[in-house]
């Protein structure tokens, strides 16, 4: 690209030189996530990669795609931009896993206001944390420098994941049955879900989030930005000894839109409130705000991030797979008759 410069299009904001120096500097981090299936490198208009069919006898791809939503400006006021890509990950390969896929591969776009190649090659370094905690490659993406849609200082960080499972093992919320056990897999924090009330509760600049609490034990920032947890290596470890009737990524609408969206019609999961482990933040949320624990459901994951529902009778045995891969899983209730669709109990 030794040749590829243009001082005109500098002139109205857009360093293209700026976005090759990006490029240079993410290539180490985007090498950690290469996977046997990967056939390109950076730099193509496409990301190839080669299908894997051993053991697959009809496979489907299965796609998801999100970003990191309005927690990406508190990385903007603490100058810090290699946890939400993280976050972009997670928000994404949380979502395929839920019908059983694998996770192959990811996708991102980066849309900013000024190219800064050392923050780029931050976000995408993060990025690439998630691919390899997600056990998948980042094989494409694309940085794009738009002066006057965003500020200086912004920028917006949107993913894409493709995975893939055999058709006859997707899984099936409608097999779920009254009595069956929900699971839950505990979260790291708020994720990247609810950010709009968080915002609104704590009126969030630089000073505040740089503010240690003591009923949390670090700064606020530093509790409010801890990266989406990414479930997807006990999940799929899960899949190979037992088969759950239903998983549900608790993101925005907390319990009550996305643990429905696991049971069939005329079923509903009741919830022991009681034995859910809440981190402190959110009870700092609900007490600064004036929150109504209703609405606490409705917005955040309360400290479930994925909730698993299985046969009783492999609830313990679930447990245990999910321990033994680094999960803290625990009963947290049971499915019953009704279309109430969560019953907190």
């Amino acid at each position: 690209m030794q040749n590829s410069a243009s001082a005109a299009y500098k002139a109205a904001g857009v360093d293209i030189t700026a976005g090759y120096e990006a490029v240079e500097l993410m290539r180490e981090h985007i090498a950690r996530t290469r996977t046997p299936g990967v056939l390109s490198g950076i730099g193509g208009f496409g990301g190839l990669f080669e299908l894997d069919m051993a053991g697959i006898e009809k496979p489907v791809l299965v796609s998801g795609t999100d970003s990191v939503g309005t927690k990406i400006m508190l990385a903007f006021m603490m100058d810090r931009h290699d946890t939400v890509g993280i976050d972009c990950v997670a928000m994404c390969a949380n979502d395929v896993i839920c019908c059983g896929a694998k996770p192959l591969f990811f996708l991102d776009y980066i849309g900013m206001g000024k190219n800064i190649p050392e923050r780029v090659a931050a976000t995408v370094a993060g990025v690439a944390e998630g691919c390899v905690q997600a056990g998948c490659a980042l094989i494409g993406g694309e940085c794009a420098e738009m002066p006057g849609l965003y500020k200086p200082d912004e920028y917006d960080l949107v993913g894409c994941c493709t995975g893939i499972v055999d058709k006859d093992k997707i899984l099936d919320s409608s097999t779920a049955k009254a009595g069956d056990a929900v699971i839950a897999l505990p979260s790291s924090g708020v994720h990247s879900n609810g950010f709009s009330l968080v915002r609104k509760i704590f009126r969030l600049d630089a000073k505040k989030l740089a503010l240690y609490t003591d009923d949390l034990g670090a700064t606020l920032g530093e509790t409010l930005l801890t990266p989406t947890k990414i479930y997807v290596r006990p999940v799929l470890a899960l899949l190979e000894q037992v088969r759950p009737r239903g998983i549900a990524h608790i993101t925005g609408g907390g319990f009550y839109e996305n643990i429905p969206r696991s049971l069939p019609k005329g079923k509903s999961a009741r919830i022991d409130e009681s034995a859910i482990e809440a981190p402190p933040i959110f009870d700092v949320l609900m007490k600064t705000g004036g929150i109504p624990k209703r609405d606490m459901y409705n917005t955040f994951n309360m400290g479930v991030g994925m909730s698993i529902v299985v046969a009783s009778e492999d609830a313990d045995r679930a447990v245990e797979i999910l321990r033994a891969n680094g999960e803290e899983a625990y009963v947290m209730g049971e499915v019953v008759e009704g279309e109430d669709g969560v019953i907190l109990a």
